[in-house]
């Protein structure tokens, strides 16, 4: 098992062209198929020995590695949002407003923005599949008075040229960003430009609690954008930012596997609050969908409006 680790940690961070990695990983296998063989045949200690000061070797390796923002980044993460807060009013830098035709044909644009914050009215948890009903992507969006609606998302934070790897998430392949984004612009991209099965959950709890969950994930955005942090598949993405987020406001909620399994949690959203709403957990879940309704807005400014139409969960 180390063996294989050590050689996938060659494959996503040895700084070769693919050869040169290729050709490292096999002097890698022979040699530890050799400890493996004088292991079993001579129960030799020098070879346990050899091996054990390699893994050290790689271990110190492993750990040299550090994040860095020295990259170029890829337009749709090339800024985190960060913010300033006067009171209860709340400034953005870097909210993303993209006009999407297909995710290689866009219009950028980054806003500044500004939300008064005792004016927040919803929370609402978006959960977006691509790949299986084990894995989906969470978004948190916070609706205004007035019909301002924003999109709080920890992604990947990819290099140009890169795609997303949940193996290569493991290894330290890819940095993690915070996005803040229009909701015409991140979860359309999803519904219409991607084709993902979009859900939208409301979440319950005090405006005090909405006020201090929207502060929370701002400092988390100052954070990133100074000190630079490694994505991990299963314990730094974005489930796992979110649920140590929301802990932070009741250390009660308890834990669970559909926190790392994320395509799972509209049973746990159930389970904790969805009961309420008095539909069975299957009606909650067809009444979360709004992929059609985004497809049906299509570009539309009212586009928040028509996925919240009668007919989806109730607040």
């Amino acid at each position: 098992m180390t063996a294989a680790l050590v050689g996938l940690a060659f494959w996503y961070q040895l700084p070769l062209p693919e050869m040169g990695r290729k050709v490292a990983i096999a002097v890698w296998a022979v040699f530890a198929l050799g400890v493996l063989f004088l292991d079993i045949s001579m129960r030799w200690w020098i070879s346990r020995a050899a091996y054990l000061l390699a893994l050290v070797a790689a271990g110190f390796w492993w750990a040299s590695i550090q994040p860095s923002f020295d990259h170029e980044w890829a337009p749709d993460v090339e800024h985190i949002v960060t913010g300033a807060r006067d009171g209860d009013i709340v400034t953005l830098e870097n909210v993303r407003n993209f006009d999407w035709v297909s995710e290689t044909a866009f219009t950028p644009r980054w806003e500044t923005r500004t939300y008064d914050l005792s004016k927040v009215e919803t929370v609402d948890l978006f959960l977006s599949y691509w790949s299986g009903p084990a894995i989906a992507h969470t978004l948190v969006s916070f609706g205004f008075e007035g019909g301002d609606h924003v999109v709080f998302s920890a992604e990947i934070r990819k290099e140009k040229g890169e795609s997303f790897s949940s193996i290569g998430g493991f290894f330290k392949e890819f940095d993690l960003a915070l996005i803040a984004a229009d909701e015409r612009d991140i979860i359309r991209l999803r519904t219409n430009i991607r084709g993902e099965d979009v859900y939208r959950y409301p979440v319950h709890m005090p405006k005090a609690g909405m006020r201090e969950l929207f502060w929370s994930y701002v400092e988390t955005g100052n954070r990133l954008a100074t000190v630079p942090t490694f994505y991990n598949t299963v314990t730094t993405n974005c489930t796992t930012v979110v649920f140590r987020l929301l802990r932070a406001l009741d250390p009660a909620l308890p834990f669970d596997y559909r926190i790392l399994l994320s395509g799972y949690l509209p049973s746990y959203i159930y389970q904790n609050q969805g009961f309420e709403t008095g539909l069975s957990e299957t009606e909650f879940r067809r009444r979360a969908a709004i992929s059609a309704l985004g497809i049906a807005a299509g570009d539309s400014p009212d586009f928040s409006t028509a996925i919240r139409a009668e007919g989806t969960l109730p607040r």
